[in-house]
């Protein structure tokens, strides 16, 4: 391997020098865009917990109807 390429690493000031540049190529969102953001992805997650509750609270009911069907005690 003796035309291998040798790994060339970059000098730390340079590479935070580059960090930096591209952090300002970066468009940020505004104050408004995350906080209407942030409380939209609240309401969803209420919404589907919500959701997810009365479902499993459904298959429990209907698990619970079948079992006593068949002479199970008290689940």
């Amino acid at each position: 391997m003796a035309n291998a390429k040798e790994k060339k690493g970059t000098n730390p000031i340079a590479f935070t020098r580059e960090v930096r540049q591209e952090g300002r190529k970066v468009t940020w969102t505004t104050w408004n865009e995350t906080l209407v953001t942030s409380i939209m992805v609240f309401i969803m997650v209420a919404i589907a917990s919500t959701f997810f509750f009365l479902v499993d609270m459904g298959f429990s009911a209907l698990v619970k109807f079948v079992l006593s069907l068949g002479g199970q005690a008290d689940v």
